[in-house]
């Protein structure tokens, strides 16, 4: 039985910012609805994170026109603080984000599994957009 390999996608950002802080504000949920977006027709209404293995994090993500909206939801396979979230996601695919300390900045890397339904481009670019927002709300 020949399987087939899994497409990964990685996006990554230098955050100017102690790490600690760009964990807090990549790991908690009044934060998360702040910067959890990939456009400006987009917004994330309800972000919950049980920020533990085996806790499951879920982000209530819409159009803002309330066309269309889905819960981005997956559960924490390894947690080392302030360094590296692995999970995976609803949908079966995994996910790790490295959170690289340097100096008074951090350099996150996401790497993922792409779905079957949208242009690898497509969901590149989605997630790229959410990574620059999370620079952008923590850099504020």
């Amino acid at each position: 039985m020949q399987t087939e390999e899994k497409v990964k996608i990685t996006v990554q950002t230098t955050i100017e910012a102690p790490v600690e802080k760009v964990w807090k504000c990549f790991t908690t949920p009044e934060n998360i609805v702040q910067w959890n977006t990939a456009s400006e027709d987009w917004h994330t209404t309800k972000s919950e994170n049980d920020l533990r293995v085996g806790g499951k994090f879920n982000s209530h993500m819409e159009a803002k026109d309330g066309s269309f909206g889905f819960d981005f939801w997956g559960i924490y396979n390894e947690i080392i603080l302030h360094e590296k979230l692995a999970s995976t996601l609803g949908d079966g695919r995994t996910m790790e984000v490295k959170f690289i300390s340097q100096n008074n900045s951090t350099e996150v890397i996401e790497t993922f599994e792409a779905e079957n339904q949208n242009p690898v481009d497509l969901q590149r670019g989605g997630w790229q957009a959410i990574l620059d927002n999370l620079k952008k709300h923590v850099e504020k």
